[in-house]
């Protein structure tokens, strides 16, 4: 608590213009007196901006057929229950928006029921380069806690993600590219764990490699090119290794980067 009676939730509430005018004037002077608050809030609001530009064009897609059903009403003894549910009254762009958080929270266990077994085979081809854009963009503004592990416990870091995903998964050394290991954090993915490497240069731009080892039944191989909203990103499969740099840099520094992990990847096996 602040001397203030300000909250991390007022923070919140803050950015996201949820206050009355005068809690909003105490907030901001708050904010005047205390730079490292205010600094959160910034970042707050990027990552805020960067979450819209990513998902605001998932908002205008047609619904798939199989998510269509669901709001259909069926004409037999069930009726009053689904009026009850009143999925039909849902705008079908929330449903989409929903099944979109859920299919990147990993909630595998849910879906499993037969009656979301189309929504499921949906969550298992959610794109690799979605998946990494939209971590990088949650985690990469924080200023406090980008990263669960820090670079300066880099082999208990390893070990942790090694086993968690039961495969050896290493931090690319991308020094001599101006970028420093941050740290990492694990991540869930469509139907496990993935890892996220962090790296910062000099002036504050962060880089994130997302790592996944789901891809097993995937044939594709190749180097591939991705604009997630304001993020660019780098992937490729390797066995059942799934790779994706990413940043908000330009499309011809990430490549730079993405070729020497490529490279350093290569070189370990």
């Amino acid at each position: 608590m602040s001397p203030l009676n300000i909250t991390e939730d007022d923070l919140h509430a803050y950015v996201d213009g949820a206050l009355t005018p005068a809690r909003r004037a105490e907030i901001e002077a708050y904010l005047v007196l205390y730079p490292e608050d205010a600094e959160r809030v910034r970042a707050y609001r990027a990552q805020n901006e960067a979450l819209k530009a990513l998902f605001n064009p998932v908002l205008v897609e047609p619904l798939p057929d199989h998510l269509q059903a669901l709001t259909v009403q069926p004409m037999n003894s069930t009726v009053n229950r689904k009026k009850r549910l009143n999925l039909k009254s849902w705008p079908l762009q929330q449903i989409a928006a929903g099944v979109l958080v859920a299919t990147l929270g990993g909630v595998a266990g849910w879906l499993g029921h037969g009656q979301y077994q189309g929504v499921e085979r949906m969550a298992q081809v959610v794109p690799l380069p979605r998946q990494a854009a939209v971590a990088h963009v949650v985690y990469s503004p924080d200023a406090r806690r980008p990263v669960e592990v820090t670079a300066d416990q880099e082999e208990a870091l390893v070990k942790w993600l090694s086993k968690r995903l039961g495969s050896p998964v290493s931090p690319p050394k991308l020094g001599a590219l101006g970028y420093e290991l941050v740290g990492g954090r694990l991540l869930p993915g469509n139907a496990g764990p993935v890892a996220q490497f962090m790296y910062q240069d000099a002036t504050g731009q962060r880089m994130t490699l997302y790592v996944t080892t789901e891809n097993a039944a995937r044939p594709e191989t190749g180097y591939r090119f991705a604009r997630e909203g304001e993020v660019n990103v780098f992937y490729w499969v390797d066995g059942k290794f799934g790779y994706a740099l990413s940043a908000s840099t330009a499309k011809g520094e990430l490549a730079k980067v993405a070729t020497a992990v490529y490279d350093q990847l290569e070189a370990k096996k």
